[in-house]
């Protein structure tokens, strides 16, 4: 039993409340970071315990078999953007993790009828260059011969900023009060925003621009056929609820090209069993250090000792397990609203907490099928797939109106009536998934709103919701919707109640200019501390927006 460990080992140095975890569920790659966390912890000599809220351990990133025979990666479904020091020191491979690269990576077909009867047009993406300017050029001769330079241009601001993804923020109130001696301290904060600076050079004013306008003011300026800009744009609003019109919509895609996998840059991959193996790799190599990790533990509440500090948590059973650190990867909200005592905290700063934007547009929808999705555009016989069922399957994402329709109805309270859908097949790559023949189907759709015209989802909403999306479907992929045996619909409020990602967001929070860098979560909150000594964040709803990123520092600070 878990309190005869504590018992027998006395008060731990650090816990870690696996409650949630970031997905891309949309994409964002990483998840269980807690757990990750904890392995960098212990192998600084802290005692380290994870404890994690369901029955199956990696919070967003799990693999669940909801369908005999069929196993998903029910809210995350790729990977990337996991650091490669990391990937690195907790020696992922060596317990377990395996990777599929998918090349192409981005495949939009057409809704539309083929020229002298031959079958509608359609795009692909992927790193063979000579391939992609070849699929570019059926829409813009133009756009092709601009295309390198636009991925030159975004992979030189994406790797620029790296040093900022890599350390805390500036610390401002180290610079504006306390003696000379901690202002000097804490100046080596400022030495990651010099390199992004020196790096980004004459491009800063093109930096800001990506992370202030509206995407397609900067796509409008590079490019000039609509199947390409919308299927660029898709990657500036996936997991956002914001159009390609709004402006911080530039820094989206920005995001989604910092990622790297197998040491190839901007690169997204399938986990070998689900997204569940990210989480398992990085588990075995915490309990290798000696990490006690702990799943259907819900935690009910941070102890607060005497002196306002965090001492530890209560367990929805009622055991009290004490520490001297508490290290939270739930979002601020959870954290700071139904985790921590609210007479531990300043009442302004509770004020603050409630003001943080988790506006989501993301319902996920799993599908076991058996027979695999052949499309209009790129026929494929015999249920063997080509290369574009690797892709991420943009669909609706053809012209750049259908997104922009698609939004303004989500925001009016209404799920898209034509709905931007991204669908990936990672059983073509991964055969562990489905059974022979069968396959595993990912859609991650928007838009849709937390309330449906005020109201909250009902189950008829959820299928009358996932019956439109598949009409959709159908239209490219005849014959899908007879091939379907099974269905799982995650509404945002879905995703909330069961991975604890508040108001379904993805990201634990919008990712908008005013919520970046020093202000993610909050202004007062950047450096991953919170009003209550010993209590910190380390999930995706503190800087940078990504998991894992603040381990070293933590590591150096909490030993201190």
């Amino acid at each position: 039993m878990a309190a005869a460990l504590w018992t027998e080992r006395g008060r731990r140095a650090v816990t870690v409340v696996g409650t949630v975890t970031r997905s891309r569920s949309s994409q964002a790659a990483l998840k269980s970071q807690y757990d990750a966390l904890a392995a960098y912890l212990q192998k600084g000599g802290l005692q380290t315990a994870v404890l994690e809220r369901r029955h199956v351990l990696g919070g967003a990133a799990v693999s669940e078999e909801i369908f005999p025979g069929f196993i998903f990666s029910r809210c995350s479904y790729l990977l990337s953007l996991l650091r490669p020091h990391i990937y690195a020191d907790l020696e992922l491979k060596k317990h377990g993790l395996k990777v599929y690269m998918r090349d192409p990576h981005a495949y939009t077909p057409m809704l539309e009828e083929g020229v002298g009867g031959a079958p509608p047009r359609s795009l692909i993406l992927g790193s063979d260059l000579s391939m992609t300017l070849k699929e570019i050029s059926k829409f813009s001769q133009k756009d092709a011969q601009a295309y390198p330079d636009f991925i030159a241009h975004l992979e030189k601001l994406a790797e620029a900023i790296h040093p900022l993804l890599d350390a805390p923020p500036v610390d401002i109130p180290g610079f504006t009060s306390g003696s000379l001696r901690k202002r000097l301290s804490v100046a080596k904060t400022l030495m990651p925003l010099v390199k992004c600076g020196m790096k980004l050079g004459t491009n800063i004013p093109d930096f800001y621009e990506i992370v202030t306008a509206p995407i397609m003011k900067i796509l409008n300026r590079w490019f000039e056929s609509e199947p390409l800009r919308a299927t660029l744009a898709t990657d500036a609003v996936i997991g956002a609820m914001t159009s390609p019109s709004n402006p911080g919509s530039g820094y989206v895609l920005l995001h989604h090209v910092m990622g790297e996998v197998e040491k190839e840059k901007g690169a997204w991959g399938y986990v070998e069993g689900g997204m569940g193996g990210v989480s398992q790799a990085i588990a075995s190599s915490a309990r290798s250090y000696g990490v006690d990790i702990f799943t259907e533990k819900d935690v009910d509440q941070v102890l607060i000792g005497p002196d306002g500090a965090a001492k530890g948590v209560v367990l929805k059973d009622g055991t009290e397990i004490q520490s001297k650190v508490v290290l939270s990867n739930a979002t601020p909200y959870v954290t700071f609203k139904k985790l921590t005592p609210q007479t531990a905290l300043p009442p302004e700063f509770i004020k603050a907490v409630d003001q943080i934007d988790y506006t989501s547009p993301v319902t996920k929808i799993n599908v076991a099928v058996d027979k695999l999705p052949n499309f209009l555009a790129t026929p494929t016989p015999d249920n063997k797939p080509g290369p574009h069922h690797q892709c991420s399957i943009h669909l609706n994402c053809e012209s750049v109106e259908v997104l922009e329709t698609a939004y303004k109805e989500a925001m009016n309270g209404r799920p898209s009536a034509r709905p931007m859908l991204e669908m990936t097949i990672p059983s073509v790559l991964d055969p562990t998934l489905a059974p022979p023949g069968c396959h595993v189907v990912s859609l991650f759709t928007q838009f849709t709103p937390y309330h449906i015209e005020g109201k909250e989802w009902t189950e008829q909403d959820r299928e009358a919701y996932a019956d439109n999306v598949f009409d959709w479907v159908e239209q490219y992929a005849p014959g899908f919707k007879k091939s379907v045996v099974g269905r799982d619909i995650l509404a945002p409020p879905d995703l909330e109640r069961i991975f604890g990602l508040t108001g379904g967001n993805i990201f634990h929070g919008s990712m908008s200019l005013d919520q970046l860098y020093l202000a993610r979560p909050l202004p007062s909150l950047s450096d991953y501390r919170s009003p209550v000594k010993g209590l910190y964040l380390c999930g995706s709803g503190c800087h940078p927006g990504l998991p894992l990123m603040l381990i070293p520092w933590l590591n150096i600070k909490l030993q201190r």
